[in-house]
């Protein structure tokens, strides 16, 4: 029978092999919870050499993929229970290293096949939060190390509305993108709409609605829509 040092190394292992890093687990985790997260994680390694032909993906046997030509990764990945990607668009998806996709998150990258989506580029360390929504039909840039939140939203299109004698849905759509910096923390429930650029290390208040426009580096935004609450100062 295994012992609780030896599962333990064995889930560092797994975990070092995907974010390529030194990984610890806490001494206090009891012997049945390492063993069954032992097991979640080696069948989860074998999902992604199946699915990704490469060691370093780790994939949910209830994740869900479409269009897995046009999804890239350059190192490691993540994608959690019930995660549901849809990779069909121009540019498809492209995962920098280290990344995770929470459980039940979704990438959906064209709303409709009469007209692609662009895709969605995340930068190494990106972790999106479990029940997360990411629209990615008008693009969407993620930079390293950016961590979103649960239940966190960005909508890279919008419909246009400008005749009053034609359906909305027949009016077609804008889309001019969403970029997100590098470090940035997007707090749960927070939404991000088409047209916003947020610099690096920025951190977005739970629950706040960010319009189109374009936030400078190294503050915090909230509110309804949000607006720039606070400067954060770098360490010297």
């Amino acid at each position: 029978m295994m012992t609780r040092d030896a599962l333990r190394k064995m889930i560092s292992w797994s975990t070092r092999v995907v974010i390529g890093k030194e990984f610890k687990i806490d001494a206090q985790l009891p012997i049945s919870y390492l063993f069954s997260e032992s097991v979640r994680r080696a069948v989860m390694l074998l999902f992604g050499v199946l699915r990704f032909y490469k060691l370093g993906v780790m994939l949910s046997p209830s994740a869900r993929i479409r269009c897995r030509s046009r999804i890239f990764v350059k190192g490691s990945l993540v994608l959690e229970d019930n995660a549901v990607i849809n990779a069909l668009s121009e540019n498809g998806i492209e995962f920098g290293n280290g990344v995770s996709i929470g459980k039940s998150a979704c990438i959906e990258c064209t709303g409709t096949i009469r007209d692609l989506g662009k895709g969605l580029r995340l930068g190494d360390g990106v972790g999106v939060g479990s029940f997360s929504f990411l629209g990615c039909a008008g693009g969407v840039e993620i930079g390293s190390d950016t961590i979103l939140g649960n239940f966190v939203s960005l909508h890279s299109e919008n419909h246009v509305f400008s005749d009053v004698s034609v359906p909305i849905r027949d009016q077609g759509v804008i889309r001019a993108g969403i970029k997100i910096g590098k470090g940035c923390w997007i707090g749960a429930k927070a939404t991000i709409l088409d047209g916003v650029t947020i610099g690096d290390n920025c951190v977005i208040a739970a629950g706040a609605v960010v319009v189109a426009g374009v936030y400078p580096n190294y503050v915090v935004l909230g509110g309804v829509p949000a607006r720039v609450i606070k400067e954060i100062k770098p360490s010297c």
